[in-house]
């Protein structure tokens, strides 16, 4: 650690855009989308599933992670 220097985040990255060390608020918003996005592929309605994909990217979520892709 040197003092001035910005800290790099000490969690990594996995491929799928998930935390390596698990984050209770991320994955509640992980399973939301999941949620959601079922539910509007269900439904058909594409303007949700894009409302969906903007809202991950807004939260830093890939869309792996919550449509089951991959």
């Amino acid at each position: 650690m040197v003092p001035g220097e910005p800290q790099a985040d000490s969690r990594a990255e996995s491929p799928d855009g998930a935390s390596s060390s698990p984050d209770p608020r991320r994955q509640a918003l992980v399973e939301s989308l999941r949620h959601r996005y079922r539910s509007a592929e269900a439904r058909g309605d594409a303007a949700a599933k894009q409302a969906l994909f903007k809202e991950a990217v807004y939260l830093g979520i890939q869309p792996d992670a919550f449509t089951g892709g991959g």
